[in-house]
């Protein structure tokens, strides 16, 4: 970014811990205003303190990322008061995992809801601002379980599968206006969703990376930071597996 373009505004969601707070940090620390998104703001105020204690620009918007109305009413207060919106970040999700004989139809739809249609109705909503503003960078976080699939989160994996057609089709019809839109596909991370599996089931996922170790917040903060960037203008409709080589074919 040159000394005259104006700052980048991105929203984050699921900004409050784990990957999307690692997200949010660094799309600060590289000269963003970023917009922390989650559903309550006390997690939300220590991370926007951790940013402007390190010199970033903050700022909160608490909601509930299934409620498509609430998302649009954000989107739309944001552009009215920083003037722009240039990077939506839709990394918010829940897993209900369960084997595909047992799960419920409310397990499969809550997570519809929220990893995918959620992600939906941001993307639509942050569409017009950024056709104004001629530049715009989607990046929709995804899983690898979208990739490959994954015993037990036939929800999950459908959710985030569909992430990947709704993230290529974006980038289709919004290209010609200066617009991007990319998937980061995690692979196994350190984070809330991964702390409580078995030992042994960690270290069988790890005997099949290349690199031997699970990843970690900052591994994803770093791929989101170049795809969402002014010099990745040629990257568009692309799923990149941030896995350490688990998926690699």
């Amino acid at each position: 970014m040159t000394n005259d373009t104006p700052q980048r505004v991105a929203i984050v969601t699921g900004a409050s811990r784990g990957i999307g707070r690692a997200i949010a940090t660094r799309l600060a620390s590289d000269g963003r205003h970023v917009v922390l998104v989650a559903r309550s703001e006390g997690p939300l105020a220590e991370v926007m303190a951790e940013i402007e204690k390190a010199g970033g620009s903050a700022s909160i918007a608490a909601l509930d990322v299934a409620d498509p109305a609430a998302i649009q009413e954000t989107i739309d207060t944001v552009v009215k008061d920083l003037g722009r919106l240039d990077i939506l970040v839709n990394n918010a999700g829940i897993t209900r995992d369960n084997l595909i004989l047992r799960m419920t139809d409310d397990e499969f739809i809550d997570v519809m809801r929220v990893n995918l249609t959620g992600v939906f109705a941001a993307c639509r909503a942050a569409a017009r601002p950024m056709m104004r503003g001629r530049f715009g960078r989607v990046v929709n976080i995804g899983s690898t379980s979208g990739v490959v699939g994954n015993s037990g989160q036939a929800n999950y994996a459908a959710a985030k599968a569909g992430v990947i057609g709704l993230t290529k089709t974006i980038a289709r019809e919004l290209g010609g206006k200066g617009i991007t839109a990319n998937v980061i596909a995690p692979g196994f991370i350190k984070t809330d969703m991964t702390a409580g599996l078995p030992d042994e089931v960690t270290k069988k996922v790890m005997e099949g990376m290349a690199v031997k170790r699970l990843g970690e917040p900052e591994d994803i903060a770093a791929a989101v930071a170049y795809v969402s960037s002014d010099e990745a203008g040629y990257l568009t409709g692309q799923t990149i597996c941030v896995d350490g080589g688990l998926t690699m074919a």
